[in-house]
């Protein structure tokens, strides 16, 4: 097949975790998890030195492998361990991460340690059936960032995006709008050490009633506004009681200063900085790339990580309903310690947002995984939807005994008597790992894979540091002498410290902002409101432009025209000791503003489309401010859903066919056997290929089931049928139309694979000019801009780089 085994598990929407070790029938193949068994969430239970923590990293792996972003909560520092992969496997990038101390104990240099276990790695990587360009893959295929709120050891976190308004599309729906309400005042109080019951606790019900308020508004609301709502409620009201009664004024004055001293403290001002808690940009890099964030919250409190991981997770539910629906795996949610965050009995302000992931996340195509060491304190009830279950070794008996009853209740089901479990339970060696699928009849074992990644244990703040600065570029030298350059205007060098008189017809603006003392030159000003219609791109927008075009004596220098930024506001008076350059000819006339406005509307109806990027298979569109990577992240999207459903449509047609198929082979050898003939030298070869199992995984949705079923019935048949040659031949007729099959079958697996590549899917520029009967100026009046402050021309903002070709819709 193209491209080696592992770059076809990788185009095909499966994982690949590592080798089954039984049942025997299936042992020796790789085992192979369909992504979008996910969309049903997933636990992954085991004991300290299970190999846990190396199958969630091999998992997210896996999923960075297929294009899928995964948030990663990590409370003890062993994720960030996903942004050791070396490539090169060279010692000298092990070399900054061995610990020196281990090495000298062993007998060992650090050079000779990084040496071993570049070494060892190789090694693990080819026993598992992987290579180095694998690793060069996995870091190509995505970003992995490292996030510490609270902390400036590694990326930097702020919280105060939780408190601004939700989208309107939550907004528009009242339990969506309180259910975020009340987790974000639940973290928020636990983190003060305050009673967080949604229900009965008065500081909930008065701060999640201010936030309401406000989000239903559309308004933002901080910290400090949270304070000063505790002071001076804007409503009377709570319930039947006034405020005062509800909450008397001396207890909101506790609270208000309460918050007050969190934002007044300096320990808390790291939760204030850095990238905004913004679950979109935590799952998709800037280049478009999906990410692998990794929220390590080891360096905090109990408090600080609840109030942390509940914010996290409502605004993961927020993004989340925002989504379109799909039964594709859109993203994962994982959580590498499960404990404490959803206990059986208690109401922790993390448990309703992971209740409500666990219950909706399916439908929009968000897995969660979520995995623990001490399996006693859980919620097993919560967990019963959960469609795969990873059982490591747990010692002892109490933890056996409790996993096995949550078992028993799951969507996937015990499957094997509560003795054996137990007994398989408590003799897993190290990386064995009972897999057990609501898809499947029975549970499997399988050992895990080598992880690309080089798992060196728990990140300390000193290696987050170090990961940060060699992942930040350094900064570009200051452009202070280019940006401080004047462009000239074609006027007298006099300035003037007031602006001319104009007459009545001519209106002026001050553009800003200017310093005190700021020169300004002559400009065009003008506001157009344009209207871009096509129904090919499926596009039906309005965009307002501000305009300024530099002035001169011979007319307006169109060429050189720019839109103004968001930040440069048309004022009614300049800055103060403003001086002036001289009004070109004409400027003062009335009737040339009627004219220019009539040629600059001329030239955007020509020069100003509306650029959308495009591709043609599958037919997809960027909406109207889209850049490349969202659109790219969206590409990616579709195409899985397509090959998802491109698979199907394979499973239907090859799934039942190579089921048959392979049980007339069994049952032909099965009659061989019978006949006594010398079959295991006939020279048959029935060794399991990669490729026969990626066959099974995407076809079939699992291992080969049926077959020995198939052969004891070719037993009983067997005994009264031909002889040994006519046997041998039915044997090799038997296995030669399952290898013409297998064959078809993976030529049509090739095909799919390189259709939905996505780097391979080449994208076009639609260019839709605006509509020349709905191209307005409201406005056209003269401009003064501060010389030497303003952007050099064509410095503004500027669309997106183009891609190979452009194509126009107009007309369309």
């Amino acid at each position: 097949m193209m491209g080696g085994p592992m770059q076809e598990l990788e185009a095909l929407g499966v994982f690949h975790l590592g080798r089954i070790v039984g049942p025997p029938a299936s042992a020796g193949r790789p085992f192979l998890l369909d992504a979008r068994d996910l969309t049903t969430h997933a636990v992954l239970v085991g004991m300290t030195g299970s190999g846990k923590t190396g199958l969630g990293v091999a998992l997210l792996e896996e999923a960075a492998l297929d294009g899928v972003p995964a948030l990663a909560i990590d409370p003890k520092g062993d994720l960030g361990n996903l942004a050791l992969a070396f490539p090169g496997l060279r010692p000298e990038d092990f070399a900054p991460w061995i610990d020196a101390e281990e090495a000298r104990r062993a007998g060992q240099s650090p050079d000779a340690a990084a040496a071993a276990t570049a070494e060892r790695w190789r090694a693990g990587l080819r026993e598992s059936g992987q290579d180095e360009g694998r690793i060069a893959r996995f870091a190509a295929a995505a970003e992995v960032a490292i996030f510490t709120p609270g902390s400036r050891a590694g990326l930097p976190l702020s919280v105060l995006r939780s408190f601004a308004a939700p989208p309107e599309s939550l907004r528009a729906d009242p339990d969506a709008l309180r259910e975020r309400a009340s987790a974000a005042v639940s973290g928020l109080l636990a983190l003060l050490g305050r009673d967080a019951d949604p229900l009965r606790s008065r500081d909930h019900i008065l701060l999640a009633r201010l936030l309401g308020d406000a989000w239903e508004r559309g308004e933002d609301l901080d910290l400090a506004g949270l304070v000063r709502g505790l002071q001076s409620p804007p409503f009377a009201r709570l319930g039947a009681l006034d405020v005062d009664a509800f909450l008397p004024p001396a207890d909101r004055f506790a609270l208000a200063s309460a918050l007050n001293d969190l934002l007044a403290s300096p320990a808390f001002a790291p939760w204030l900085e850095g990238e905004p808690l913004d679950v979109g940009a935590l799952l998709r890099a800037p280049d478009g790339r999906p990410r692998l964030s990794v929220l390590s919250v080891a360096h905090l409190g109990d408090a600080e990580r609840m109030f942390f991981v509940t914010l996290l997770l409502s605004e993961v539910i927020a993004w989340m309903r925002a989504q379109p629906g799909t039964q594709t795996l859109r993203a994962l949610v994982y959580m590498d310690e499960l404990f404490g965050y959803l206990p059986p009995v208690a109401q922790p302000p993390s448990k309703a947002p992971l209740l409500t992931l666990l219950k909706q996340a399916r439908a929009y195509g968000v897995g969660v995984v979520l995995a623990t060491q001490n399996p006693v304190d859980l919620d097993y009830k919560a967990l019963s939807n959960a469609g795969t279950w990873f059982l490591g070794r747990l010692q002892t008996e109490r933890d056996r005994a409790r996993v096995v009853d949550g078992l028993e209740s799951a969507a996937a089901g015990a499957a094997l008597p509560r003795g054996e479990l137990d007994r398989v339970l408590g003799s897993l060696p190290r990386r064995a790992f009972l897999a057990r699928s609501a898809r499947e009849d029975e549970p499997l074992l399988f050992q895990t894979r080598h992880t690309l990644s080089y798992l060196r244990g728990p990140l300390t703040r000193q290696d987050l540091r170090r990961l940060r600065e060699a992942r930040t570029p350094a900064p570009a030298p200051a452009a202070v002498a280019e940006a401080a350059v004047a462009v000239p205007a074609a006027t007298s060098e006099a300035a003037d410290e007031r602006p001319p008189l104009l007459p009545p017809g001519v209106e002026q603006v001050f553009l800003g902002p200017a310093r005190e003392g700021a020169r300004y030159r002559p400009a065009l000003y003008a506001q157009a409101r344009l209207h871009y219609a096509s129904p090919r791109a499926g596009v039906d927008h309005w965009e307002d432009a501000r305009i300024a075009v530099p002035l001169e004596d011979a007319g307006p220098r169109f060429e050189d025209a720019r839109e103004l930024a968001a930040d440069e506001a048309a004022l009614d008076a300049p800055a103060p000791g403003a001086r002036f350059a001289s009004l070109p000819k004409g400027a003062g006339q009335p009737a040339r503003y009627t004219a220019w406005g009539r040629e600059l509307r001329a030239r955007l109806q020509r020069e100003r489309p509306l650029r959308l990027l495009a591709c043609e298979a599958p037919r997809l569109v960027a909406s109207p401010g889209e850049s490349e990577a969202a659109f790219r992240a969206r590409l990616r999207e579709r195409l899985h859903e397509e090959r998802d459903q491109a698979l199907e449509s394979l499973r239907a047609r090859y799934g039942g066919r190579l089921g048959q198929a392979r049980a007339r082979e069994e049952q032909a050898r099965a009659r061989l056997e019978r006949e006594g003939a010398e079959a295991r030298g006939s020279g048959i070869d029935t060794a399991v290929s990669v490729g026969a199992t990626l066959l099974d995984a995407v076809l079939r949705r699992g291992r080969p089931r049926g077959l020995a079923t198939a052969a004891r019935a070719a037993s009983r048949a067997a005994r009264q049928r031909g002889d040994v040659g006519r046997a041998e031949d039915a044997l090799r007729a038997a296995q030669a139309a399952r290898e013409a099959l297998e064959r078809e079958a993976a030529q049509r697996l090739d095909e799919l694979a390189a259709r939905f590549r996505p780097e391979a899917v080449p994208l076009v520029e639609l260019r839709v000019p605006p509509r020349k009967g709905d191209l307005a100026l409201a406005r056209v009046a003269l401009a003064w801009e501060p010389a030497g402050e303003v952007p050099r021309p064509g410095a503004a903002s500027s669309p997106a780089p183009a891609p190979p070709r452009s194509t126009d819709a107009a007309g369309s």
